[in-house]
């Protein structure tokens, strides 16, 4: 059977005037579809069905000739596409009310250039911004650091404590510096546990770690670099500070960026001032002017402890009732296009290697969060077991 057409009058020859008509379903049209699409050097949809239909006319053509390109190996391994779940629920640390800074993030900025002293024939070495911020509050501390070893990390550590005390826990990623100075801390916790009280050591901090290669996992100290660097690359421009100039202006950056609303801005001015990570640290945004005296109001008749702590509450009531509705919202991946299985051959994505370098590995283990959807999986691969979150999992078709 053939297509009758509109090409009688054409000075084609007869098989693409009248092209013979197969049916898509049919085994032989699939493996038609599978050769051309090797032939023509692995050609997209629209070039495979446009050349198939010099000779044939597939019922369907199109969404075959889609779903060929789409269960080809090779074209899948070059397109590199991931797995999408959908967006997580927010961790419980970020949704509990507690001091500034009780469970923080922490990730480095930089490398800076920094002079090494005033004047001519000074040497130019690199400096790095250590970024600490809080879950709750989104208040940000920075410290600076002149290299990325853990004791220059624990030294800013040690720093951030003694000015915003000792937080409950730390969440980083997988950075040497922050694994390093866990393990130190681990080893000074056990070797000291005799001399050391009971409540001491056991209240020590704990240290969380992200995925390896996924910092969608912490967009919270991810977002706190962008707007730290931000600022830095408009006041620096070209000119190299020393290292305490520098030091002085990320001071400055940090009163900026924990005086930013945390939530959208009225447009009546009779509305109490939007709330920031200031109210939470000292009661008013850090580059706020004083506020006058607001003792004849209704609470004058309070002690000046139980009013600083009234506003205190004020605070956390209105974090409940304003911030954290603006987090309701899922600003990407709302569906779940593809899912993690057990068994599924994938290919893993690596930032310096071409797409057909990328390691091949099955999966051997998924890790679903409390909402039941897996984000994260065990790979086995030539070289071991290794883990992955779904931003660097492409799964590979089954063959049929």
């Amino acid at each position: 059977m053939r297509v009758g057409g509109r090409l009688d009058n054409a000075n084609f020859i007869y098989n693409k005037k009248h092209p013979i008509i197969l049916q898509s379903a049919h085994e032989f049209t699939k493996l038609l579809f599978d050769y051309e699409h090797r032939r023509l050097m692995h050609a997209g949809p629209q070039l495979l069905l446009a050349s198939i239909r010099e000779t044939y006319w597939p019922i369907g053509g199109r969404n075959l000739a889609k779903a060929c390109f789409h269960r080809c190996v090779r074209c899948r391994r070059m397109k590199g596409a991931i797995v999408t779940p959908l967006m997580g629920n927010l961790p419980r640390q970020r949704l509990l009310p507690g001091y500034p800074f009780q469970n923080t993030g922490v990730d480095y900025a930089g490398p800076i250039r920094c002079a090494s002293r005033q004047g001519r024939g000074c040497r130019l070495v690199k400096v790095y911004i250590a970024i600490f911020i809080c879950f709750t509050t989104k208040a940000i501390h920075l410290e600076l650091v002149s290299d990325l070893t853990s004791n220059h990390f624990l030294l800013a550590l040690y720093r951030f404590i003694s000015r915003r005390g000792k937080p409950a826990s730390i969440f980083s990623d997988n950075g040497t510096s922050f694994v390093g100075a866990y393990n130190d801390l681990s080893k000074f916790i056990k070797s000291n546990a005799a001399s050391l009280s009971e409540s001491l050591a056991n209240d020590g901090i704990s240290f969380k770690f992200i995925p390896a290669y996924s910092p969608h996992f912490g967009g919270l100290w991810e977002a706190g670099v962008k707007s730290t660097k931000y600022h830095l690359q408009r006041v620096l421009g070209c000119s190299n500070l020393t290292f305490v100039e520098l030091y002085t202006t990320l001071t400055q950056i940090e009163a900026i960026l924990n005086s930013r609303p945390l939530t959208p801005l009225s447009s009546d001015p009779d509305d109490d001032t939007p709330l920031t990570p200031g109210h939470f640290l000292i009661g008013r945004p850090l580059t706020s002017i004083p506020q006058p005296n607001l003792q004849d109001l209704s609470m004058s008749q309070l002690t000046r402890y139980q009013r600083i702590e009234q506003l205190r509450q004020h605070f956390w009531t209105r974090w409940s009732k304003e911030y954290v509705a603006e987090l309701q919202q899922r600003t990407k991946w709302r569906a779940c296009k593809d899912g993690l299985e057990l068994g599924s051959l994938v290919v893993v994505k690596e930032d310096n290697l071409p797409p057909l370098k990328w390691r091949l590995g099955r999966v051997v283990a998924v890790h679903p969060g409390s909402d039941g959807i897996v984000r994260v999986a065990d790979i086995r691969t030539s070289t071991g077991v290794i883990r992955r979150a779904f931003n660097r999992i492409c799964p590979l078709p089954l063959p049929s």
